[in-house]
């Protein structure tokens, strides 16, 4: 009875895979937000401000950083928790397939979070004449709590391999 159970248990880790494929639908849906932007933004370039262009810019990177981290959480998190990824050694792969555990990936997670964020709040800085100052006050300290979050997460990843 108890291997029966720990059997199924065990199998039951292929319920995570179609997340992990759900996943990779979110990065396509993501490639395509990016590209309407772009295709929004080239028919206006010449009549686009400067600041306007770097907000439309940041709102690239910000799609790119997200899709980085879908790529980041989809490949590890399979690997670590349903299956390893076998590819030919003449195959495109990437250098840290199947490095990452479950520790760094939540520091990577965190970081990339970071960035997302500080992303976001220089775009906000870029556009604070038309922000109330509560707003701009609760958008800098939600930053905050997730440098202090990733901090914190760090810290502890390195005390726990320590001890």
């Amino acid at each position: 009875m108890e291997k029966t159970i720990e059997k199924l248990f065990y199998a039951s880790r292929w319920a995570l895979a179609p997340i992990y494929l759900g996943l990779s639908l979110a990065l396509l849906a993501l490639g395509i937000k990016f590209f309407q932007e772009v295709l929004h933004l080239l028919p206006r370039i010449l009549d686009t401000s400067e600041s306007d262009l770097v907000l439309v810019v940041l709102g690239l990177i910000d799609i790119a950083l997200v899709g980085g981290l879908i790529v980041m959480v989809m490949f590890s998190g399979y690997e670590n928790f349903v299956s390893r990824i076998d590819l030919d050694e003449s195959a495109d792969k990437l250098g840290w397939l199947g490095k990452l555990d479950a520790g760094s990936l939540k520091t990577k997670v965190a970081a990339s979070i970071v960035a997302i964020s500080s992303i976001h709040l220089l775009r906000v800085f870029l556009n604070v004449e038309q922000i109330d100052n509560g707003k701009l006050l609760w958008f800098v300290v939600i930053h905050m709590t997730f440098v202090l979050s990733a901090i914190g997460m760090v810290m502890l990843d390195r005390w726990s391999a320590r001890h």
